[in-house]
């Protein structure tokens, strides 16, 4: 994967870590019927929310979040490692 590649699927990524955090602040806060749902769609998949349901839009935020550092990790290199002088 080129660098170029690599940078947009982050950004699509953090867009969607934005959305999914907004969605669940929305049907954490306000006084949203909980039949009431909402979609988001990721890109690979289409997760449909109610408020009942929230801990299945937590888990996909801390997905997305894995899924950045890995991507970020491919950009950036991995592992880095500390090194001491004495």
């Amino acid at each position: 994967m080129d660098n170029t590649y690599l940078q947009a699927r982050i950004d699509a990524t953090k867009a969607l870590i934005t959305a999914a955090e907004d969605l669940l602040l929305v049907l954490m806060l306000e006084d949203t019927p909980t039949n009431r749902s909402y979609t988001l769609n990721t890109g690979q998949s289409i997760v449909t929310v109610t408020k009942k349901d929230a801990d299945k839009l937590s888990a996909l935020i801390d997905s997305l979040y894995n899924r950045l550092a890995t991507l970020d990790a491919r950009l950036n290199g991995g592992g880095r490692q500390a090194v001491c002088a004495f």
